[in-house]
């Protein structure tokens, strides 16, 4: 996976070659992702779903993230994004049947991790229920819900802790079910404008296009 070619980009987005993931991390590089986030409404009420990653991964195991995600590779375009869709959580959907957030440009540094993203979002909008994805175990360990409105008031800084709900899945297939309160360390550490920005971007999507007054 380190070997991977990616596209690089400088500070104006302007594509300046290609470099290995391991590279691209390494030196900082401007790089294209793919972000998916899903939402289900229950009782007009908006829950964001994020996955929990798996203890496997090399970076920010453990942690709750975007819905699915991922690289863009050298030779792929944005349609070829929902390729993690299907492959994280087991969800076939094309790029028609989400709505785009627009391309969010933010970095994110730990350690000897620099991760600068051009990350083109997507938003799917009652697309499943929690118990119907089918997790890449190596990648993706479990999935949760939360409130839209709960998660806005944990990086707007109004809330200390928020309610969340989901399931781990262990290698057998067996899913334990957890209800818990939560900060923000147990998310992975994106900027709290980024995450700001997303959640607002949704609001407005639901609001516009759904019909829900949230």
């Amino acid at each position: 996976m380190e070997t991977e070619l990616i596209r690089i980009f400088d500070e104006n987005e302007r594509p300046i070659g290609v470099k290995t993931r391991a590279e691209v991390h390494e030196k900082g590089y401007w790089h294209e992702a793919f972000h998916c986030w899903f939402v289900e409404t229950i009782n007009e009420q908006a829950y964001i779903h994020f996955q929990l990653r798996s203890e496997q991964k090399k970076d920010y195991p453990n942690l709750f993230d975007i819905t699915a995600a991922g690289h863009l590779l050298a030779d792929e375009t944005v349609v070829d994004g929902v390729r993690e869709v299907k492959e994280e959580i087991g969800i076939e959907v094309t790029l028609e049947e989400l709505r785009s957030l627009g391309t969010l440009k933010y970095c994110v540094t730990r350690g000897a991790l620099i991760d600068r993203e051009l990350a083109h979002t997507f938003l799917g909008v009652n697309k499943c229920s929690m118990n119907q994805y089918v997790l890449q175990r190596e990648e993706v360990a479990g999935m949760a819900r939360v409130r839209l409105e709960d998660a806005e008031g944990l990086w707007d800084g109004t809330k200390d802790s928020i309610h969340i709900e989901g399931y781990i899945e262990d290698i057998s297939g067996f899913r334990c079910i957890f209800s818990k309160k939560v900060g923000t360390a147990a998310f992975v550490p994106h900027d709290s404008a980024f995450y700001q920005e997303v959640f607002m971007k949704i609001r407005k999507q639901l609001n516009r296009f759904i019909g829900l007054k949230l």
